[in-house]
């Protein structure tokens, strides 16, 4: 091993603790066997997860319109299935797996041998997007989460008050009722310069779908003919997405009132603009500087086009 290699071997990160909530089982990921080619998608929730995974598959599968991302990318450390079953399905895919975590680093097995993409969002268009994901969960969301064996700590609950209610609640206690926030994204930012983690921003993909798609295939190794193009980028568009929502949500969208299409949300940033005071901005982006340090909050804001963000 060379000089180059050692440093490299050095700056891998280790797993050093266990998530455990009404969703998570951080130990899937220890009895994981890694391929060459595995892709591991990582998001805080909320952040352009399943646009990720629709992109990624559309690359993988040159366009094909039958690519059903809710079955073909499982996410790893989501509690149900039981462990067993879950690492025994990932086992028997034979195509190059394409897979998905909301952990943290320090709570990840990161591996060499993978490639990661991590994506983020400014956390009050997550919020938005959150609300709507638990707001329109039914009985069958809630009986999954909170009384199949394996829970550890509390039951998550239906969201009470307004939305503005809803942030305050997330900020105030960093990311309740799911998990921490300012924590994701740190952990994945400090590792942003390993060759194998390629940084998106949900921004970037609005602002610019094709050449975000070029950056996702070029950093997978993926050479697309392009004639192929074309139907990729319409089937990673936002409106083909919503129109065949049953093939990104779990199991068709049954666990959401309004079925696959309120899963597949609107897309669209800055819905907060019209609820959050100036106050609470100001203590949002107070504590993402910070939480976060200045070039991350401000890429977290801004994605590409960062710019400092304003003291409060």
């Amino acid at each position: 091993m060379n000089d180059n290699e050692t440093r490299l071997a050095a700056a891998w990160p280790c797993k050093t603790r266990e998530l455990h909530n009404h969703h998570f089982d951080s130990t899937v990921w220890n009895d994981f066997v890694f391929r060459d080619d595995d892709i591991i998608v990582g998001t805080y929730a909320k952040s352009g997860t399943t646009w990720t995974q629709q992109i990624v598959g559309q690359i993988l599968s040159d366009g094909s319109p039958e690519v059903d991302v809710a079955s073909t990318s499982p996410w790893v450390d989501l509690r149900v299935p039981p462990k067993p079953e879950k690492l025994a399905a990932i086992e028997a895919q034979a195509h190059r797996r394409f897979l998905k975590t909301h952990l943290p680093v320090d709570a990840l097995v990161y591996s060499p041998r993978a490639k990661y993409i991590y994506v983020a969002r400014d956390g009050r268009d997550v919020v938005w997007s959150m609300h709507n994901h638990h707001a329109n969960a039914n009985a069958l969301w809630y009986a999954a989460l909170n009384d199949t064996p394996g829970r550890v700590g509390p039951a998550i609950e239906p969201p009470q008050g307004t939305v503005r209610d809803y942030f305050l609640d997330w900020m105030a206690r960093d990311g309740h009722p799911f998990w921490p926030f300012w924590d994701n994204v740190r952990s994945w930012w400090a590792i942003r310069d390993l060759p194998n983690l390629l940084l998106l921003h949900f921004e970037d993909l609005k602002a610019d779908l094709p050449g975000e798609a070029r950056r996702i295939a070029a950093f997978l190794g993926v050479e697309v003919a392009e004639d192929r193009w074309p139907a990729i980028l319409e089937h990673s568009s936002f409106a083909w997405m919503k129109a065949h929502a049953a093939q990104a949500a779990p199991l068709g969208g049954v666990f959401w009132d309004g079925g696959a299409e309120t899963f597949i949300n609107k897309g669209t940033n800055g819905r907060w603009r019209d609820t959050l005071t100036a106050e609470d901005c100001a203590a949002y982006e107070a504590t993402a500087r910070r939480e976060l340090g200045e070039e991350c909050a401000a890429w977290l804001a801004h994605g590409s086009r960062a710019r400092p963000m304003a003291a409060a």
